[in-house]
């Protein structure tokens, strides 16, 4: 795979995956949308068609990493970092254009929503009070959309969540997932690695909204930050770090683990 290949499969990938798994959130929790309370499982397999989609759409092209912490734990396992920067890169920029999709395709629905007193009690942003602290980390009534957030705000479970189900993801990936090359996913392999983000969403997605990809949560989140919303309220960037070091984190432990276990 050429260098263009890479960052252009990775681009159109991770914006499918943004879209349609941002597009299943939005669907769900915004005003005027037809699947309005849906709920949780809808989400998790949304999420879980989102992946499948991705992998099968650019699998060929660039091995549809989609994720950072894919990408690291590929590179950990072979101790090749030469194409790191150019998935991460077309990974991001992929995570943006895909919530910038996400936006334009419920418009309407967004503002509805952020114009509905029944949402927005306060216009500028809306405090979330931190467990132990009485810190007050602010996000948006739609960030939720864009990024993930914890349910209670701890900054050990918070990152501990993360790390976990990034390790299942990564570990699932490395053993299950990877083609006849071993440099990204095959069609076997992203069909069980779909599955395996369905169920991490449905087992471990309770606490924080299973991030389980930096560029996943950071690329939409800039983007939240960036939009013209009405009374969107903040991006929550006191909280953005987590999203990003525990995947990174899980996925370094689970290459430790592939390699001291199954290579």
């Amino acid at each position: 795979m050429s260098n263009s290949d890479i960052f252009i499969g990775e681009i159109i990938g991770t914006a499918v995956l943004i879209l349609l798994g941002g597009g299943v959130v939005a669907a769900v929790v915004l005003k005027r949308s037809k699947a309005q309370n849906a709920g949780w499982l809808a989400i998790t397999f949304g999420w879980g068609f989102a992946v499948m989609t991705a992998v099968y759409m650019t699998g060929a092209l660039s091995g549809a990493h989609l994720n950072p912490a894919v990408t690291l734990g590929i590179a950990i396992k072979d101790n090749d970092w030469g194409n790191v920067p150019v998935y991460i890169a077309g990974q991001l920029l992929g995570a943006m254009i895909g919530a910038t999709l996400v936006w334009i395709a419920y418009y309407g629905q967004f503002q509805a929503h952020l114009t509905d007193p029944e949402i927005v009690t306060d216009p500028a942003e809306k405090a979330i009070e931190g467990p132990h602290d009485g810190s007050a980390a602010k996000a948006g009534p739609v960030l939720g959309v864009f990024s993930t957030g914890p349910e209670v705000r701890s900054v050990w479970q918070n990152l501990a969540t993360e790390i976990i189900g990034t390790i299942v993801l990564v570990l699932a990936v490395l053993t299950q997932g990877l083609n006849n090359s071993g440099k990204g996913l095959g069609p076997i392999g992203g069909l069980i690695v779909a599955l395996a983000v369905v169920g991490i969403g449905l087992s471990l997605g309770g606490p924080t909204g299973y991030a389980i990809n930096p560029a996943r949560d950071l690329g939409p989140r800039i983007v939240h930050a960036l939009l013209p919303l009405p009374n969107k309220g903040g991006s929550d960037w006191s909280y953005a770090w987590i999203p990003v070091a525990g995947p990174l984190i899980g996925a370094a432990i689970a290459a430790g683990i592939y390699n001291v276990a199954f290579a």
